[in-house]
């Protein structure tokens, strides 16, 4: 059932990035769905099953959003087709209408020349669309993953979508992560074995070395950090 409210959308996430800073991830992804109702979705980059597999279990049968770029590594989407197998979700898989060679017979291999312009026509644009039908989305964010990304809140406004963004997982550490993992044998993206510790599209993401920043294979050798997803 969803809760209706007269609350501004960028009041109530204010409120609840208040309210839920010390609710556990399974609690806050039951808030938005109770709370938004058919208005929300997840958001995964299959980089492993954590955040699906706490969704499936606060709400079971929930929408599970994954961006198909065209240019991901072929176990990202073995793990995506793995996830979508194993946990209580229904997966659906967003692409472009461009296919991979027509994209780069028009614009050519922009992730080498223009990475954000890339990010922006393979990525963004696609789930800006995507997105479009709800009031609020969930993505994987945690402070500890980056710099960058230390101050994520657990809920916070999206002034760019002009929706609620939640962040069930922000406030769990890297040892959470592991934790979760081998309690519930969370399926993986095989390639972390390999030390790709922050999975993207192929063509930029590299292994990290020891002591590098999780984050450190995406866009190596140049000053981006961020997709523009989460911007």
């Amino acid at each position: 059932m969803t809760i209706t409210t007269t609350e501004p959308l960028e009041e109530l996430a204010l409120d609840a990035a208040r309210n839920l800073e010390d609710e556990s991830a399974g609690n806050i992804v039951r808030w938005a769905h109770e709370t938004f109702g058919e208005k929300f979705a997840v958001t995964a980059s299959m980089a492993d099953g954590v955040l699906s597999h706490v969704a499936s279990l606060a709400v079971p049968g929930i929408k599970v959003l994954f961006l198909d770029t065209g240019y991901h590594f072929a176990e990202t989407i073995g793990t995506r087709d793995a996830i979508a197998a194993a946990y209580n979700i229904d997966v659906e898989t967003i692409t472009h209408p461009l296919r991979v060679p027509e994209h780069e017979a028009e614009y050519g291999q922009l992730y080498k020349i223009d990475p954000d312009l890339c990010c922006a026509i393979r990525k963004v644009w696609p789930l800006d669309r995507a997105l479009a039908p709800y009031d609020a989305w969930a993505g994987g964010l945690r402070r500890a993953e980056s710099p960058s990304r230390a101050e994520t809140p657990v809920v916070t406004w999206d002034p760019k979508r002009r929706k609620v963004k939640i962040n069930p997982l922000a406030t769990w550490t890297d040892d959470d992560v592991d934790e979760y993992v081998a309690k519930y044998n969370i399926l993986v993206n095989p390639l972390k074995q390999i030390g790709y510790l922050s999975i993207g599209c192929e063509p930029c993401t590299r292994p990290v070395a020891p002591g590098e920043d999780a984050r450190a294979g995406r866009w190596a050798g140049s000053s981006k950090t961020e997709c523009g997803i989460h911007l």
